[in-house]
């Protein structure tokens, strides 16, 4: 997630925010700090606050960036209805552990343990999934509750692989989460 100054030259919002999340990603959140960004992004501190009035404005900013960036990222959960059921359940489980999200997702959940902003927008976001997961089931033909104890569970599930594995996702990943589908799709 290297950032890169815009075309202009000068930087925008999402240079900054694209920072963040490169320092969220590598390093958590203790690491985003005013100075941490300027010397990532190369510039003065006047241009983090030309852009943001203070690292309050700018937390708040990177957090309302990654709900919308995981909304972009399960979007296409509606399009999946039309697929088999364990299918789907497959591409949003591997929506929540893909390499691209891997060291973000963790942080951004480290950051929500202690945020109140960070966690609503965390939660929201998790709901959305919940349901999508939780209609897979009920397609699969599972009564409601079970859909609904299948579907936390395997949320979790997920949850766990990101914090089991210490790097993105592989082949030994991938077996386990067909494996863990396979045992939740049983009936």
């Amino acid at each position: 997630m290297a950032s890169s100054p815009s075309n202009s030259g000068r930087l925008s919002v999402d240079d900054w925010i694209q920072a963040g999340f490169s320092i969220l990603a590598e390093e958590g959140l203790e690491a985003l700090k005013i100075d941490r960004l300027c010397a990532r992004l190369g510039v003065t501190k006047g241009s983090f606050y030309w852009h943001f009035k203070d690292m309050a404005s700018y937390r708040a900013a990177v957090v309302q960036a990654w709900a919308e960036l995981r909304d972009r990222d399960r979007s296409d959960f509606g399009a999946l209805a039309d697929l088999a059921p364990r299918e789907r359940l497959s591409r949003m489980m591997a929506s929540l552990t893909g390499v691209r999200q891997w060291n973000l997702e963790r942080a951004m959940r480290e950051w929500a343990r202690t945020d109140r902003a960070a966690a609503d927008s965390v939660h929201a976001a998790d709901q959305r999934v919940l349901t999508a997961v939780r209609q897979a089931f009920v397609d699969a033909g599972f009564s409601a509750a079970d859909a609904d104890l299948r579907a936390n569970a395997t949320f979790a599930a997920g949850i766990g692989f990101l914090h089991i594995f210490a790097a993105p996702p592989d082949e030994r990943l991938t077996d386990q989460r067909q494996r863990f589908l396979n045992l939740m799709l049983t009936q």
